[in-house]
């Protein structure tokens, strides 16, 4: 009897250790893997810090528009000047010139067809 409890004893001490093994793997997998895993966690703390970068950028946007919105209210020739600039309007009494710009590489729909 000695050795057949020793050998049960024996083989407990192995199927426990196994069965610790495997739940111990299991954990970690499931650490890495599972949902809310390292892995994802880890893309979460990317996709935050991009989406904070673009907050950030955005901020800027939107100061530069209220500065520039303060100075049209302020301002009122601003309007004028922006309607100038930006749209090329003019009073109808004044002309507008444009600057044509000059390309390297010639269109052929600007060269004349021979005959």
């Amino acid at each position: 009897m000695g050795n057949g409890s020793q050998l049960t004893k024996s083989f407990r001490n192995k199927l426990l250790t196994a069965v610790l093994v495997f739940l111990f793997l299991v954990l970690i997998i499931a650490s890495f893997f599972g949902k809310k895993g390292l892995i994802e966690v880890y893309n979460a703390q990317k996709s935050k810090d991009s989406l904070l970068e673009e907050i950030e950028q955005l901020e800027k946007i939107k100061k530069g528009l209220e500065r520039e919105i303060k100075q049209l209210e302020s301002n009122p020739k601003s309007y004028e000047a922006k309607a100038r600039d930006q749209l090329g309007l003019v009073y109808p009494d004044e002309l507008l010139i444009i600057k044509a710009e000059k390309s390297d590489s010639k269109d052929k729909s600007q060269i004349p067809a021979k005959k």
